[in-house]
């Protein structure tokens, strides 16, 4: 049933770099060579790089790392640090005259959490791929530095969270994911639906009912600081629409574990990464996916108080 993280999944590498004084940093995840890709973007507000790329009808079918990082738009330069690292290792599509690394990813809205003028880019790109290992920390670790949640009613009321990783096994199949959590909407326990991280208020200790307020539009502050991303990995045996497929089932598990998720202030996406060992079915799969998105999502939140934010660790 549930491990630890992403990196259960054979072959797998996390690597993270941060900027403590600018609360904000990036994550990227290596899979082997061979590696099949997918991906699929609910929310309205995206920062990607190369989804069109992993569209099923294009042309190449992998990738040679996945980024998620803080920093908003600006936080996409990462992905040229990410591509420098991987050259020097020759790692790429070889088109000949090079190697042309291939570097997909997506990012959070942090500039309201810490510096604005701090942003993640190539240097910690590059660093984040030099640190990456076979194992890896959560919390207040890479992309989730920066990462809150519960901002309905403004920053003032949100949560600090951060990165989550969980894994699940079915036989010889794992599947695994990373979860960067940065939700306009706040977050539940899918196993009981109890709310553990969102808007708050710090006077009275104590929940505000966003649902209730949502409904009776009281107070709307619709920032868009937002974006939940996240990044599974299986030892599965998949082409390109059948990791795509994952993807949007495993959107499932963030319909359990935030709401209101996909909203327009939101650019949430689910990168699927299948390295291709095991023969397995995509329906099982989606399933697994689902599990360990909700159970990352509950594991990103179980974090102090950081940037001025209450973590659901601290709380009285």
């Amino acid at each position: 049933m549930f491990k630890g993280s992403i990196t259960d999944v054979p072959g797998i590498k996390v690597g993270h770099s941060e900027i403590k004084e600018g609360l904000t940093g990036v994550t990227v995840i290596l899979p082997p060579e061979g590696t099949v890709a997918g991906v699929d973007v609910r929310g309205a507000a995206p920062g990607t790089r190369e989804t069109d790329l992993l569209k099923p009808e294009n042309t190449v079918q992998g990738v040679n790392a996945i980024f998620l990082s803080g920093g908003s738009a600006y936080g996409l330069a990462v992905g040229d640090g990410i591509m420098k690292a991987l050259e020097e290792r020759g790692i790429g599509l070889d088109v000949v005259v090079a190697q042309v690394p291939i570097v997909a990813g997506a990012v959070i809205f942090d500039l309201t959490t810490g510096d604005p003028k701090i942003r993640p880019g190539a240097k910690e790109g590059y660093q984040a791929v030099v640190n990456a290992k076979e194992e890896t920390a959560q919390g207040l670790v890479g992309a989730g530095l920066g990462a809150s949640v519960g901002k309905y009613k403004g920053l003032d009321y949100a949560m600090k969270s951060g990165l989550g990783t969980a894994s699940m096994k079915v036989g010889d199949l794992v599947v695994g994911a990373l979860v960067i959590t940065n939700a306009f909407g706040d977050i539940y326990d899918a196993r009981n639906n109890e709310k553990i991280a969102g808007a708050y208020d710090r006077e009275k200790k104590s929940f505000i009912n966003t649902r209730q307020a949502l409904f009776n539009q009281e107070g709307r502050n619709f920032i868009g600081g937002n974006t939940t991303i996240a990044c599974l990995a299986t030892n599965g045996k998949f082409n390109k629409a059948q990791c795509q497929k994952i993807a949007g089932m495993a959107h499932n598990g963030y319909a359990r574990s935030i709401f209101p998720v996909h909203t327009a202030n939101d650019g949430d996406t689910i990168f699927c990464l299948a390295t291709g060992q095991v023969e397995a079915d995509v329906s099982l799969v989606g399933a697994m996916a689902t599990e360990v998105i909700s159970q990352a999502i509950y594991n990103s939140v179980a974090v102090h108080n950081c940037g001025g934010l209450p973590g659901r660790e601290s709380l009285e």
